[in-house]
């Protein structure tokens, strides 16, 4: 088996193995970032187009981040307000089915939707994988793109599910949330009593908005904390939030997930196999996105294993190739990631930032520009930008 898109531009034959039927929900943010779009609009421009101009679609110009004091920062993605948004908000319900029947048109790609796979035997040719329908598939290299709660990743790649580099998080959807963003800024409210975890609220057409929380297992574990009720018992009683959801309506249930961190770093490929998105734990440990760091990590599998296939070489050793690929593009971000992980759990911080954000606007660019600019977003990694701080010496970029 390999990967969709990117497996196609190589001519490669794949069949792509999935186990719901669509269109089919998956409990998330919603949140498409500017990597995400940018990926997209790489591997398909006509898709993202279509992903853009969606009326299910939020276009989204930033982030306001809300400290356990309740200051806000309001940070731009961009310093120009124009043009196409560079993220959007868009229902993973609606925009993993855009992707899946545009995999389904794609001449080479055989789709068993409906159907699961349930076991796995490997010899030098490759690997026969039966089915929940009862079939068989033998293919040379498998990718593995089916999430967090991967069986294959458990059993066959053995990576382990440590509570430290484990995240729980709960979503929820609502009806009349007040004062929502209409440029689609997403919101990220750091309340004391929930660090080193956060509350989202990111808007969505016609008053909608997808609400949740995200919280490190290991610290939900030692607090013994229902995340479904604490997420009722905030938005209903927080001073910070009652007021905004004192009218709004829950459509549907409370849904939980669980979020494989990238805080420690997994091995991605094994003999004739590689993993994937969630499938190997690639999610950012400080802001929890994972959809662009599977795509991401998709096209590289794509390409190792074609390279692979056109070798003849389908060992381990080929395939390490993908793990030297993914973590040369992700690591230095990840990397500063879980050192932010690491402060998030210091209120007095976050408070102390964003004050001096809106006092200093050449501060509040600096943070906007660190979005994109991995180069700056490592300076929060040192100690001496935070005595540029106190003392005031934050100066704007050129």
């Amino acid at each position: 088996m390999c990967d969709g898109d990117a497996t196609y531009r190589h001519g490669a034959k794949a069949v792509l193995l999935e186990k719901a039927v669509f269109p089919r929900d998956k409990v998330c943010g919603d949140a498409l970032s500017g990597k995400v779009m940018r990926s997209l609009e790489r591997l398909d421009p006509e898709l993202a187009a279509l992903v853009k101009g969606d009326a299910r679609s939020m276009p989204s110009w930033g982030v306001t981040f809300s400290a356990p004091s309740g200051r806000s920062l309001r940070v731009p993605f961009t310093r120009e307000h124009v043009g196409d948004a560079p993220g959007a908000i868009l229902p993973r319900l609606d925009f993993d089915d855009l992707l899946f029947q545009r995999a389904k048109n794609l001449s080479g790609i055989t789709v068993r939707e409906g159907s699961a796979a349930k076991t796995y035997e490997r010899d030098e040719g490759g690997w026969r994988i039966t089915t929940s329908d009862g079939g068989t598939i033998e293919a040379r290299i498998i990718i593995d793109a089916s999430g967090g709660n991967s069986s294959f990743a458990r059993h066959v790649a053995v990576l382990e599910m440590e509570p430290r580099h484990l995240a729980a998080g709960v979503r929820a959807y609502y009806y009349g949330v007040k004062d929502l963003d209409p440029d689609g800024f997403i919101e990220l409210i750091f309340l004391k009593d929930l660090l080193p975890g956060y509350l989202w609220i990111f808007p969505l057409p016609d008053g909608r908005a997808n609400v949740g929380l995200g919280l490190r297992s290991d610290v939900v574990k030692k607090r013994r904390v229902d995340l479904k009720a604490l997420l009722v018992k905030l938005l209903t009683e927080h001073p910070q939030l009652r007021d905004r959801f004192v009218e709004a309506r829950l459509e549907g249930p409370v849904q939980g997930m669980g979020l494989p961190l990238a805080s420690k770093r997994c091995a991605l490929s094994g003999e004739g196999y590689l993993l994937v998105g969630d499938a190997g734990h690639l999610i950012d440990p400080f802001t929890g996105e994972g959809i662009s760091h599977a795509m991401i990590s998709g096209v590289h599998a794509a390409d190792v294993a074609c390279e692979m296939l056109a070798s003849g070489n389908i060992t381990a050793g080929a395939a390490r190739q993908y793990d030297e690929r993914v973590w040369k593009r992700l690591g230095k971000e990840l990397a500063i990631s879980t050192r932010l992980q690491t402060m998030a759990d210091k209120p007095w911080l976050f408070d102390f930032v964003v004050d001096r954000a809106n006092k200093n606007p050449a501060l509040a660019d600096t943070i906007s520009s660190m979005f994109t600019d991995m180069d700056l977003r490592e300076r929060l990694k040192k100690p001496g930008f935070y005595m540029d701080l106190l003392l005031g010496r934050t100066k704007a970029r050129a």
